[in-house]
């Protein structure tokens, strides 16, 4: 593949059309958009992260318009990833800020969200998100072919490229979502084991060890690979085998703000509810500042390319189908309307500096966003960095203009919400403009397909939110809501001015010390922040893909069981999720009581252990599967 833009040509040429945007691949990405939505909105509100879901979004449409349909249509399929991905995008923004309303909600110091407020938030982050990202893309996606890598963007192309293995592919797919499904459904809905292992250290106070025996976190864990996990895991082992133990013995039965019980009587959950969350927070607060100033080069060199395209002659010039954008003119309108309907509806408690403030931040944490995504890849985008500073700038600045107490706190957390889903959504547009620029698609099309899986996304996020605090209620050990929860603490510390601001400090400087070091803060402070249990079943999955990584095989072999191995593990995370949803019904319904089998059949946690084992077994056999089909051939 060339690499300069000049000689750059795509696999459908510009003057070939070939269907696109049909009623196939708009209802299959729907319906992709929905599932994946549900399934990363459960899985960011268990562990705090979610994942991109182009890659199994385009397997899954190839094996249904290609192997069922028998249709072999490229840019169908890519349309299909497009608006499929925008559920997962979404679900991110609004899990990582809105569950603070629900835990007001939950103190009485609010009413309850309404689903249309939820709605609106996700529906104007999203589609900001997308007008933003429209004028970056003859700066980002085809001035700097070659230059910015675009991962997953150039990853997904590939697998679309191949097309012809997208039934086998699918069915990885598949077989992993049906396998963790079931094993979700196993331990965490009929309890015949439980979903965590673990075991306080009596001769070393305050600390404790264990595992989460879930799939979803093994599928985490080899999609970011060993040194991301084992960055997440460090920063857990600072949290809950250093500072832990050294709040145990030096507090004593000393009462520390912001605790309310003698330290001495605190278990190891406890002190980390208590202390370390607000270490935590200082520390991703400060990564994801650390991380913009860093960027801020990047950032300035892209304003200025991407003002410099939106002046350049050929936006007069009638343009080739692969160059048609959106016109600016229908953005523009699209910007000023959405930011005059965030100061005015009352569904959106924001003021109209709050609007601006959208309007400003969005567009910037936009180009940001757009550009990381180009360097690391949207699993690895700083989302929730973005929404820190945002929250904090947004709260500071709503404070000051007299707009406090709740109003203010809500405020900067709607304000914090829409930011999230603008960068998440630019971010994910972004690489899938990129393979829709490698395999020749329409980009105004793609630009109208993200537009309507933000329609489709923003309309069930609301339901899928409701419905989990309804079951478990967010902050408990089912659903802990990590991000949420963060910034809801943040937002209250900064507007009541009742942080333990010594806690936040001393995050801050961890991070400031890991970053002189050269570790990546954000893993490292994330790690921190979540239990040594959650960040240790990633860990198992990022061994597996450590010993895949290793193996003694030609390149091509490598690769192909990796791509195996991100299948299944997308297929175990999407599963889980899935399932978490389910079990939230029934748990509505109380129809958990009727399977939950624990009283009389239970196998323990050394059968958690061992059934956790042959998970894993069950993903390197995955990986593993390609070579011996080849060496029987």
């Amino acid at each position: 593949m060339p690499n300069n833009k000049n000689d750059f040509k795509p696999y459908i040429p510009a003057d070939r059309v070939v269907p696109e945007f049909t009623v196939t691949s708009i209802l299959i990405g729907i319906l992709l958009a929905i599932v994946f939505g549900a399934a990363n909105a459960y899985l960011g509100l268990r562990v705090g992260m979610t994942v991109s879901a182009s890659i199994p979004a385009a397997v899954i449409s190839m094996g249904i318009i290609r192997m069922i349909l028998r249709k072999d249509s490229i840019l169908e399929n890519n349309l299909v990833q497009t608006i499929g991905s925008a559920g997962e995008s979404v679900a991110a923004g609004a899990i990582f800020t809105l569950p603070a309303l629900f835990l007001w909600a939950k103190e009485g110091l609010i009413d309850p969200p309404n689903i249309l407020t939820i709605f609106l938030i996700a529906l104007v982050g999203g589609l900001l998100g997308v007008s933003f990202m429209v004028p970056l893309r003859q700066a980002l996606i085809v001035e700097e072919h070659g230059t910015l890598p675009f991962p997953e963007g150039k990853a997904c192309a590939e697998v679309l490229l191949a097309g012809k293995e997208g039934g086998a592919k699918a069915g990885t797919v598949f077989a992993g979502l049906g396998i963790s499904a079931a094993y979700k459904f196993i331990a965490d809905g009929m309890y015949v084991f439980p979903s965590e292992v673990g075991y306080d250290i009596k001769g070393y106070a305050g600390s404790s060890i264990g595992v989460q025996v879930l799939p979803a976190l093994a599928g985490v864990g080899y999609i970011c690979g060993p040194k991301i996990s084992s960055y997440m895991l460090a920063g857990s082992t600072l949290s809950w085998f250093v500072l832990m133990p050294m709040i145990a013995l030096f507090g004593g039965d000393a009462i520390i703000f912001p605790g309310t019980d003698p330290i001495s009587s605190l278990l190891p959950k406890e002190l980390w509810s208590t202390y370390i969350k607000y270490i935590g927070a200082g520390a991703v607060a400060a990564g994801g500042i650390i991380s913009l100033i860093k960027n801020l080069p990047l950032i300035g060199r892209t304003f200025s390319q991407a003002m410099k395209s939106m002046n350049k002659e050929h936006a007069n010039k009638k343009l080739l189908r692969t160059e048609q954008d959106l016109p600016m003119p229908i953005l523009l309108v699209m910007v000023a309307v959405i930011a005059v309907a965030i100061w005015l509806i009352p569904a959106f408690p924001v003021t109209l500096l709050g609007a601006i403030i959208v309007v400003v931040f969005g567009f910037f944490f936009a180009t940001v966003s757009s550009r990381m995504v180009g360097l690391v890849g949207s699993s690895n985008n700083p989302v929730s960095g973005m929404a820190i500073a945002t929250l904090i700038i947004a709260t500071l600045a709503l404070k000051s203009t007299g707009v406090v107490g709740m109003q203010g706190m809500v405020g900067a957390i709607s304000i914090g919400g829409i930011i999230c889903i603008i960068a998440a959504i630019a971010g994910d547009c972004s690489q899938d403009l990129k393979t829709g620029f490698i395999l020749g698609a329409t980009p105004k099309k793609q630009q109208i397909g993200e537009m309507i899986g933000v329609v489709v996304s923003a309309s069930a996020i609301g339901g899928v939110l409701y419905l989990l605090d309804r079951a478990w209620g967010y902050g408990t050990d089912k659903i802990p809501a990590p991000q949420g929860t963060m910034m809801k603490m943040l937002v209250e510390g900064i507007m009541n001015a009742q942080l333990p601001w010594a806690l936040i400090l001393t995050g801050v400087c961890i991070a400031i010390v890991i970053e002189i070091v050269q570790i990546p803060v954000m893993p490292f402070a994330v790690g921190m922040y979540l239990p040594f249990s959650l960040n240790a079943g990633i860990m198992c999955g990022g061994i597996v893909r450590f010993i895949m990584e290793r193996r003694k095989v030609s390149e091509a072999e490598k690769k192909d069981s990796i791509d195996r191995g991100i299948l299944y593990t997308s297929g175990l995370i999407a599963g889980e999720g899935l399932m978490g949803v389910i079990l939230a019904v029934f748990a509505i319904f109380h129809w958990d009581e009727a399977i939950n089998v624990s009283n009389s059949f239970s196998i323990g946690q050394v059968g958690a252990l061992v059934v956790f084992v042959a998970l894993l077994g069950s993903l390197a056999w995955v990986c593993l599967k390609r070579e011996k089909k080849n060496d029987n051939e």
